[in-house]
């Protein structure tokens, strides 16, 4: 193991220390012609001294030193906001702390900026996709659906049936596209509110997959502004379509109500849960994303007895941070 720099200069004044002592001794510049066994212990005692004065005084030195590379190993682009103190620092550890603090607020800000530029350019192509979808795709369907019911009153009998599951088949595939486009562009959160579009959500939810979704909403949702009321529909749409791809719930909770506080979003389900590391797809590196980018928490556990809980606190509306 490589010894720390700490460690190097106490061995280096301490082996000056031991050849200055060497020095004195083979010298003729001693007390006494014959070096006695307490000059000896006296000099001894004089190098534990002064070297266990040097490690004290360098302590104070580089203590923060390592302070500093401590922080620097546990520093987490999920967890922002910690930041090094140094209490009586010396001036070049002082610097040091400041320009190590000054980095880390200008990645930091670097970050938010550039996770908002993706994530807005994100919703963009979702829109994008949704008015295509619906408007181009979901005519052409249209189109279809209607020669199949034109044709349908003039086949003869042995087409019927083959007719009848076509127009069956394409009314679902137009129903499949619709809902598509709503995922990919909430109007109810545009239209009506946070509340609203997390109320549609948990019912389409039902309607598609089975899965019974209770919900539990305050009407303290309209005032949180659009950045917040976006990442907060995303990640409960997630949430929900993880419970039933991945963990095969058959109930889920789904509640937004104030504690201590602030608003907290709150999805817990019934399923088998599962392991976010070797999950993949799940969407949690973007849910991550998302709360980092309003300066909420999302926190995701094992709940009891089985299944599993996903929580987002969202900032305090009087200072901005998260609680």
């Amino acid at each position: 193991m490589a010894m720390t720099l700490f460690w190097r200069v106490v061995a280096i004044n301490t082996g000056l220390l031991l050849a200055a002592t060497a020095a004195l001794v083979l010298s003729p510049a001693t007390v006494s012609a014959t070096l006695t066994i307490a000059e000896l212990a006296v000099l001894a005692l004089g190098i534990v001294l002064v070297t266990a004065v040097n490690v004290v005084l360098l302590r104070r030195v580089f203590g923060p030193l390592e302070r500093l590379a401590s922080l620097m190993r546990r520093v987490e682009p999920g967890e922002p906001g910690r930041r090094i103190t140094v209490e009586r620092p010396v001036a070049e550890v002082a610097d040091l702390a400041r320009a190590f603090n000054d980095m880390l607020d200008r990645l930091e800000r670097e970050r938010l900026s550039s996770g908002r530029r993706a994530l807005a350019a994100q919703e963009r192509e979702r829109r994008r996709l949704a008015r295509e979808l619906h408007d181009e795709l979901g005519q052409v369907l249209t189109g279809v659906g209607l020669q199949l019911d034109g044709l349908a009153r003039s086949v003869p009998a042995e087409l019927e049936e083959p007719i009848a599951q076509a127009r069956l088949a394409t009314r679902q595939g137009i129903e499949d596209l619709r809902e598509i486009a709503r995922g990919l562009r909430p109007g109810a959160l545009e239209e009506f509110g946070l509340r609203s579009a997390l109320i549609t959500l948990a019912s389409g939810v039902e309607e598609r997959s089975g899965l019974r979704v209770r919900h539990r909403l305050c009407p303290e949702t309209s005032a949180l502004p659009p950045e917040q009321s976006l990442a907060v529909y995303r990640i409960a749409q997630e949430s929900l379509t993880n419970a039933v791809r991945h963990a095969d719930a058959q109930n889920a909770e789904l509640t937004l109500e104030p504690v201590d506080g602030h608003l907290a979003l709150r999805i817990r389900d019934d399923g088998s849960g599962f392991d976010a590391a070797a999950v993949a797809g799940t969407g949690l590196d973007g849910m991550r994303e998302r709360a980092l980018l309003i300066r909420a928490r999302l926190t995701i556990a094992r709940a009891e007895p089985t299944g599993t809980e996903i929580r987002l606190d969202l900032p305090s509306p009087r200072n901005g941070a998260t609680p």
